[in-house]
């Protein structure tokens, strides 16, 4: 009985001083606040607060993304688009192809599986590809659309017609529309055997 009544002094006793430890430790963290931080703090009060030419030329670097152009100047990315009757990928590289803007699918725009290749599912994804390219300053687009192909199916699925035609509308200006749908010259036995699929 003495110990457990002992323990608990003890408990209460190391709560109570790292209770004050930790009141000291804030208050010197107050006090050796960095400048910048005492300027963010200053305008979130409504103060007005001069900055200099290096934090001014690091807040304009923050919010200029992509190349600088003129006022009527078109930068081209391509656009490669996978339309599957399964799902819609929306993939906006460079010119060259090695530098990825953006990649969306439907799937990430849907919760049902079954609504990934739909044309809606395509729509909210073109959506976000056209928001985060005016980000990048990416004003137009060559379009690559693509089938599943080989020996799969050689038409685009539902996906690919609404995700450009929202492309157009949402401000981008379409350059060359290209099928790049690969087509086999001779390849293995298509699957589903001699007499077909059997549903």
């Amino acid at each position: 009985m003495l110990r457990s009544l002992v323990g608990s002094e003890m408990c209460i006793r190391d709560r109570v001083s790292t209770q004050s430890t930790w009141g000291i430790k804030v208050q010197e963290e107050t006090a050796n606040m960095s400048k910048k931080a005492k300027k963010e703090v200053a305008t979130e009060e409504g103060g007005e607060v001069k900055l200099s030419k290096a934090e001014k030329a690091e807040r304009e670097l923050k919010a200029n993304l992509g190349p600088s152009l003129a006022p009527n100047e078109t930068f081209f990315g391509v656009c490669h688009i996978l339309a599957t009757y399964n799902d819609t990928f929306i993939h906006v590289t460079d010119i060259t192809g090695r530098e990825t803007y953006i990649r969306v699918t439907g799937g990430m725009k849907v919760k049902a599986d079954r609504e990934e290749s739909s044309p809606y599912a395509a729509m909210l994804a073109a959506m976000d590809v056209v928001n985060r390219l005016k980000e990048l300053k990416v004003n137009a687009l060559h379009i690559k659309i693509r089938a599943r192909g080989g020996t799969d199916s050689k038409t685009p699925g539902p996906g690919a017609q609404v995700a450009l035609r929202t492309l157009a509308r949402f401000g981008m200006k379409i350059g060359r529309i290209e099928d790049v749908t690969p087509y086999p010259t001779d390849s293995t036995r298509r699957g589903g055997g001699r007499r077909g699929r059997r549903l």
